[in-house]
């Protein structure tokens, strides 16, 4: 996906190259925030030795990409790391240093109750810390609230609480977000072993980049960043070292701009009140029209019958039956 006329040639764009080198590519302060999911170093493989660093060098090289990328934000943006608690403590400690810590949210991925580890509790979610330059970041919680269910709203149906805005604006998400992980089978999955839903990542795009706002990622993978920013209203930036990776990121945007493509099942013309089609039309009204014809003839209906008569029972009679 390139950029149009009105963009800088380095927006909507995914490079398939080090982060660390194409990070220069990209004006100062351009960027209204920052969305990454870098390598947590636990040994996969990605196709490269990003995931199999020792601590000292892992530490290292995750300040080092912090330090080249911060720059790039605007003064009013923001960052959300995902990071494992392996090494979140250490990581967070760097980003404190630099940046404001607003939250550190828990995705809880919906792990089946099976298998796992004998010699410790299963760990079955995966930490995301949210951190921003100075107190008048950009933020928009109205984007990002979930509705109240039919009970909770049922419960407040007394009338204090009629016309309580919070009712029936919904509620801010809470630091602990309960969406499962892709499933294989999952209609979103791309052939990358650790793709986020668009679910989390779009609501990070909603609350914390203005509409037409730019996202950065560093560590695009399967590129649900991209995909999250396009379907939001968003532009985007990213890098990606996996020719592999850019190719399903590359597929995935061609798909989604030809879905944003189709055109919109045309929905039926709801019909006018006859008075108003009467006045665009210069038309009568039916009901007008109706008034000036002369009343039809009441036909006669075929003589009937008189049945015997019946002693009479106190019965009610329904008022519009005659007898």
């Amino acid at each position: 996906m390139m950029a149009t006329a009105e963009q800088p040639d380095w927006v909507n764009r995914v490079y398939c190259e080090d982060a660390l080198a194409g990070l220069a590519r990209i004006p100062d302060g351009s960027v209204d925030l920052i969305l990454t999911d870098p390598p947590y170093n636990l040994g996969k493989d990605y196709g490269n030795a990003s995931d199999q660093q020792s601590v000292a060098d892992y530490l290292r090289w995750t300040e080092q990409w912090i330090d080249a990328a911060l720059p790039k934000l605007k003064a009013n943006g923001s960052l959300y790391i995902f990071l494992t608690w392996r090494y979140s403590p250490e990581i967070f400690v760097m980003l404190k240093q630099r940046m404001a810590m607003m939250n550190e949210i828990i995705w809880d991925r919906r792990v089946p109750s099976m298998g796992g580890s004998v010699r410790s509790f299963s760990s079955v979610h995966d930490t995301i810390g949210f951190f921003v330059k100075r107190k008048d970041y950009y933020f928009d919680l109205d984007a990002v609230r979930i509705a109240y269910d039919a009970a909770t709203k049922k419960a407040r149906s007394r009338s204090i609480f009629i016309g309580a805005k919070w009712l029936e604006v919904g509620y801010n998400p809470k630091d602990l977000w309960s969406v499962s992980r892709l499933h294989k089978e999952h209609p979103e999955r791309a052939d990358h072993p650790t793709q986020k839903p668009l679910e989390i990542i779009e609501r990070m795009v909603k609350a914390s980049c203005p509409p037409g706002g730019v996202v950065l990622d560093l560590f695009m993978g399967s590129g649900t960043t991209a995909l999250a920013a396009k379907r939001c209203g968003r532009d985007f930036v990213g890098f990606e070292l996996n020719p592999d990776y850019c190719a399903i990121i590359e597929q995935r945007l061609a798909a989604l701009s030809r879905e944003l493509a189709e055109p919109a099942a045309p929905q039926a013309e709801k019909k006018a009140p006859a008075k108003r089609r009467a006045a665009a039309t210069g038309a009568a009204p039916k009901a007008a029209k109706a008034a000036t014809k002369k009343p039809a003839a009441a036909k006669k209906l075929p003589a009937v019958k008189k049945a015997p008569a019946r002693k009479a029972r106190s019965v009610s009679v329904p008022e519009d039956v005659v007898v």
